[in-house]
């Protein structure tokens, strides 16, 4: 998981603040007196947006497990994953004014962290790192068997072998797949990220699993799921 600290440091870093935002001494509570925690996110964009430091440090604090999550299904190191969901949150910040409320504050910055990952998943090294990291949705789709060392080492192939097998899928099914089993967002969460109709993600992500089953099926290997 991200250091929320070292985000808020960076952003402020970024922005060109000249302390932290969470040594600043903002504003603790929103118009009506209501209590940070209580305000919704769109009420604190529009409290980020005026300079209320504290209220972009909430919403890194309430949105950083899915960056992260997003940014880890994506590149499958989580090295990697940490660093891009940082820069997430500070080109976020620096785009705070153009956010329209068109999507939840949450799919937005999922979507920066997304893009941000997408464009780093290019060199070999990384290609290799996310074959050997992607156990989000490699053990959300084998079985597991009784804990006993034979069973271990069964599992430990197998999950190797769908790994390999998820990386030859097409990018646009292994995204819908890595990003619906990874990131723990919502189908329409994950529709709206990846700019597709729920209805083509659902699709997707059915066809990644039938093509992983039909290879599996081919060489003997029975797949619960």
């Amino acid at each position: 998981m991200i250091n929320h600290l070292r985000t808020v440091v960076s952003v402020s870093v970024a922005a060109g603040l000249s302390r932290p935002l969470s040594a600043r001494h903002p504003p603790t509570e929103a118009a009506g007196g209501s209590s940070i925690e209580r305000v919704t996110d769109g009420e604190l964009v529009g409290l980020a947006r005026a300079g209320d430091t504290a209220a972009f440090s909430e919403l890194v604090n309430r949105h950083q497990r899915a960056v992260y999550r997003a940014t880890l299904a994506a590149l499958g190191s989580p090295a990697d994953a940490e660093d891009v969901a940082q820069e997430a949150f500070v080109l976020a910040f620096r785009k705070l004014g153009g956010f329209r409320g068109e999507s939840s504050v949450r799919t937005w910055m999922v979507a920066i962290g997304w893009r941000l990952a997408l464009s780093r998943r290019r060199g070999p090294l990384r290609r290799l790192r996310q074959m050997l990291s992607i156990e989000p949705a490699v053990e959300a789709m084998v079985p597991s068997h009784a804990p006993s060392p034979e069973a271990q080492v069964v599992d430990a192939d197998l999950l190797a072998h769908v790994r390999g097998l998820i990386q030859r899928l097409s990018p646009k099914l292994r995204d819908a797949l890595l990003l619906s089993t990874g990131s723990e967002m919502s189908s329409e969460e994950v529709a709206a990220i990846l700019a597709v109709p729920p209805g083509t993600l659902r699709w997707r992500v059915l066809e990644a699993r039938r093509q992983l089953r039909e290879h599996l099926r081919r060489q003997g290997i029975r797949w619960a799921r």
